[in-house]
């Protein structure tokens, strides 16, 4: 047991028996979908053994009871957009994050952003890009499952892809080959080569920009539509999603009609795009803690009426580790109800990212990855800053 900045953390759990039972005694739960009152849930090794009425459940002889009155237990909160290999901006530029920081000084501090994370409730993270980091995040995703550090649940997407001349580090003179924040490629044959090489390193996910800040203006499409297809195409024949930056409405478009099934950002996608990514059934991960704050709002508001699916992702390394809670609040503040921001980081997040059958929902047979906070976080969401319990596969990481 190790006490990190005043907290009582377990960093890899290891002491904990495998087929050890713990009776979680709530005050209410949120299940993934709806708030349950006086419900508990019993826990054996690493899955939800039961959840019901607290006087319904017969807790075994050798159950650990944890009483956590005025609280509400739920799933995990899962992060659809983060790079833990990224530390805040206002720390260091990201050209300088990428081009000047030695690999090892980034996975040490993306060791302490995964303890951070787990610490803030969040017990799954996809992981969309490594930032010019490699494949660190595949090891990082490793070291998590063997024990050997804290940290949540990882989906990774390795490298990224680009387009050629559209990404960075920028600035240096031209007459340099500076190693770039993601993979380029383009065409048949680089981009073939680029998608089933990240598929054998280890990738999780396929991550592309679809539009990037290049040419004479500002953001703009990258990828042809067959280029986007292409990219799709052979991910899927390994069982592989898609994920696509796009800002732009003609990003967007291409990126929905190649078969991407999620877009991040979409600051200045317009009610017909998302329109079409609601019959195409690909969900908005909107970043709302990060970019054009300006556009945020019109966005929200229209991808809503649309009724597109909305993915809670935060961008977070560009704001710290830890604080991803702040995703929520905005998801709030620009429209959402509290518990409808809670499904997106819940059951909506494990539907998206493929994972329903064993994490987002407090449900018998899942695994047990739950968080109680105080108060009710249906009613006022920032009650999800208040932690009072983290568990991992039946592991308590934080009481």
């Amino acid at each position: 047991m190790v006490v990190f900045y005043g907290l009582t953390v377990r960093p890899t759990a290891q002491s904990q028996s495998a087929t050890t039972a713990y009776f979680l005694k709530p005050a209410r739960i949120f299940d993934g979908e709806q708030l349950r009152e006086g419900w508990a849930v019993l826990v054996r090794g690493e899955k939800i053994e039961a959840v019901g009425a607290a006087n319904e459940i017969k807790a075994p002889a050798d159950a650990k009871v944890i009483e956590l009155p005025g609280t509400t237990l739920m799933p995990g909160l899962i992060e659809a957009h983060s790079h833990v290999l990224l530390h805040p901006y206002s720390e260091t530029p990201w050209n300088d994050q990428v081009a000047r920081e030695h690999l090892s000084l980034r996975v040490a501090r993306a060791t302490n952003h995964l303890r951070d994370t787990l610490l803030a409730g969040f017990t799954t993270v996809r992981d969309l890009g490594t930032e010019g980091a490699d494949y660190a995040d595949v090891g990082l995703k490793q070291a998590v499952q063997q024990g050997i550090i804290p940290g949540p649940r990882m989906l990774v997407a390795t490298r990224a892809i680009v387009a050629s001349g559209s990404y960075g580090p920028k600035g240096y003179a031209t007459e340099w080959n500076v190693p770039q924040g993601a993979e380029e490629a383009d065409g048949v044959d680089s981009l073939t080569r680029a998608v089933r090489t990240q598929i054998g390193k280890g990738a999780d996910w396929i991550k592309v920009y679809a539009d990037y800040r290049w040419g004479k203006g500002g953001a703009a499409p990258t990828f042809t539509l067959e280029e986007l297809k292409l990219i799709v195409e052979l991910a899927k024949s390994a069982g592989i999603p898609v994920s696509a930056h796009s800002t732009t409405p003609e990003g967007m478009r291409r990126a929905t009609l190649a078969g991407v099934e999620t877009i991040e950002h979409g600051d200045d996608g317009t009610p017909e795009v998302f329109r079409m990514m609601k019959e195409k059934g690909v969900a908005l991960c909107p970043t709302l803690s990060v970019g054009n704050q300006a556009r945020k709002p019109a966005m929200m508001k229209a991808a809503l009426e649309a009724g597109v699916t909305i993915a809670a992702g935060s961008d977070v390394g560009v704001f710290a580790h830890g604080d991803n809670a702040r995703e929520l609040e905005a998801m709030v503040k620009f429209g959402m109800q509290p518990v409808d921001a809670l499904r997106s980081a819940t059951s909506i997040n494990a539907r998206v990212l493929h994972l329903e059958n064993q994490i987002g929902s407090v449900k018998t047979g899942l695994l047990a990855d739950l968080i109680a906070v105080e108060g009710d976080p249906t009613r006022d969401v920032s009650a999800i800053r208040k932690i009072k319990l983290v568990m991992k596969g039946g592991k308590v990481y934080k009481q």
